[in-house]
């Protein structure tokens, strides 16, 4: 196990107690795959999905905002193997300064930057860690199905309904030639018990940064709130304007810190239903 023995996770971990059992935090992520893929969406839909939440679309253009949708396969985690697809808004809290150059404000330090994510829909495939994000994070998790599929021929993923209507939706389709890129490390923010949390995510690994234009995504029949999500942004149907892939994603998930209060707290589904380069 050599990734373990990395210095990037030579950090130290804290214990944090879940109705599933103890956590160590950081959480650690030794080997996965990643697709990240953005999109352009309503900007109207996405302000309302903000609404008294104390933040605001930080990436904008005319009438549409960025929507990211990024799919994980976690082959070796901290807290076992699982696939998770996070449908996020780029956002920056209230009042903090404006993005003038989106490049920067995504690739700039961490633990400096203003620029994040809001997580509105965050299916997983385990209830470990499904329970872990919603009690310790907030995070909008429900458990279902995930299939997943990244190779040299294309990209194909779903996620089920987890009431058994068909599929909340589909993103397949084939991947053109790309560049390498550094990995984006991240910056996310949910709500806990009326509070804000603002947690890190740093990342390594090798990206590649393609055109998307050989991916479509489709919006099942499935009446769950994520399909409706995705609806209202304006997504059936929709295209990536870029993707990033990779087969070696590494991250560490850092517990989130609070830094406000009185912002609305997530609704959530019933529970049943540092960036450096890899050598």
């Amino acid at each position: 196990m050599t990734e373990q023995r990395h210095p990037f996770f030579q950090v130290p971990q804290t214990v944090r107690a879940t109705s599933e059992g103890d956590f160590d935090f950081p959480i650690f992520y030794f080997d996965a795959s990643n697709l990240l893929a953005f999109f352009l969406g309503d900007r109207d839909a996405a302000a309302a999905h903000l609404s008294g939440t104390g933040l605001q679309p930080a990436l904008t253009i005319g009438n549409r905002a960025l929507v990211a949708l990024s799919h994980y396969e976690y082959r070796r985690t901290g807290i076992g193997a699982y696939n998770e697809v996070g449908l996020a808004l780029p956002v920056l809290p209230e009042g903090a300064p404006q993005v003038r150059n989106p490049i920067h404000a995504f690739y700039g330090a961490v633990d400096e930057r203003h620029l994040g994510l809001h997580v509105l829909d965050l299916p997983v495939t385990t209830a470990l860690a499904c329970t872990g994000g919603r009690e310790v994070y907030g995070f909008p998790k429900f458990v279902t199905e995930i299939p997943f599929r990244l190779d040299r021929n294309g990209f194909e993923t779903s996620v089920l309904d987890p009431d058994g209507q068909g599929n909340i939706f589909s993103l397949s389709g084939r991947l053109l030639p790309g560049v390498p890129v550094p990995p984006m490390s991240l910056v996310l923010y949910s709500h806990l018990q009326g509070e804000m949390l603002r947690s890190t995510v740093n990342v390594r690994g090798r990206m590649t940064l393609r055109p998307a234009h050989g991916l479509r995504l489709q919006v099942g029949e499935s009446n769950h709130r994520m399909a409706n999500n995705l609806r209202e942004l304006g997504l059936e149907g929709a295209r990536p304007v870029v993707v990033m892939d990779t087969h070696r994603f590494q991250s560490r998930l850092n517990a989130g810190v609070p830094i406000g209060k009185g912002a609305a707290p997530v609704v959530h589904a019933p529970i049943d239903t540092a960036t450096t380069t890899l050598h």
